[in-house]
């Protein structure tokens, strides 16, 4: 099975995206169901994963209620306040939807680059484990340190690190301490790694080869069975269309085994997501 480990569903009108810029027209519209589907119908991909775009409960209700109405979401990952210790009642709650397979704190949204280190949101790392949810990890190369502590304070934490932790691929700067970071993070932990987000973290001109060096380096720390790709639609519109880097990632991954790619665009997402 082809599965998109990271997609998004939004409708702006309900007023809770705070990120979303007002005026930005690729972003700031309704994105739907049937918006998504022919992007999964023209590459055979069977099923996806939806993901939060809005720190607040309702919206992952609202999604919870999307995966209900359509089959192909297969699951949301969602999202609750980790500095409300009686949040831990909402997501043992939201927890009981089959379809509620992780939660994301907006991290890369948070100014304190310490605040995931922060004691009163400690519960969460602990309930999310209980619940046998994944955490997704989702921040900037600035964050990598303190993700490295926490992921090795809670080894039985199921981990995804979104995006590949955001490189800076337009300027290159950063590389070599993001280069480090993200091998201590595969060599210390048994996080899985998203193969997604990376045109947007590129300039507007950029080509395969740009991106090559980033994911390579994913690929050869994590291993094809810890990495699983990603859309990250409708926010990749920004730098291209579905089909780009649909395209794109396959090249990436063109010296792979059959096998290996099988589980970056399908089985990894399955076992990282607890659906297998």
């Amino acid at each position: 099975m082809r599965i998109d480990a990271h997609h998004h569903l939004w409708q702006p009108a309900r007023g809770d995206y705070d990120w979303m810029p007002k005026g930005e027209p690729i972003l700031n519209r309704a994105y739907r169901p049937q918006d998504m589907k022919p992007n999964l119908d023209a590459h055979g991909i069977d099923a996806a994963i939806l993901v939060q775009a809005a720190a607040t409960v309702d919206e992952t209700e609202y999604m919870l209620g999307l995966a209900d109405a359509t089959g192909w979401i297969l699951g949301v990952v969602g999202w609750v306040d980790f500095e409300i210790a009686a949040h831990r009642d909402v997501l043992a709650r939201i927890a009981g939807h089959p379809k509620l397979r992780g939660i994301r704190p907006m991290i890369q949204d948070i100014p304190d680059v310490d605040w995931m280190l922060r004691e009163d949101v400690a519960w969460a790392y602990d309930a999310v484990t209980e619940l046998d949810l994944t955490f997704d990890a989702l921040g900037f190369p600035a964050h990598l340190e303190n993700f490295h502590s926490i992921l090795t304070r809670h080894p039985d934490m199921r981990v995804v690190i979104d995006h590949c932790m955001k490189p800076d691929i337009a300027t290159g700067s950063n590389w070599a301490g993001w280069k480090a970071g993200m091998t201590r993070l595969a060599r210390d932990t048994g996080a899985y790694c998203k193969l997604s987000g990376l045109v947007t973290e590129a300039a507007a001109d950029w080509t395969v080869d740009q991106l090559r060096p980033y994911a390579d380096h994913v690929l050869r720390e994590f291993g094809p069975d810890r990495v699983l790709w990603g859309s990250d639609w409708p926010v990749c519109r920004l730098r291209a269309e579905y089909g780009r880097w649909w395209d794109a990632a396959r090249v990436l991954t063109n010296d792979l085994t059959r096998a290996e790619r099988d589980r970056i665009f399908g089985g990894t997402a399955a076992e990282a997501y607890g659906l297998t």
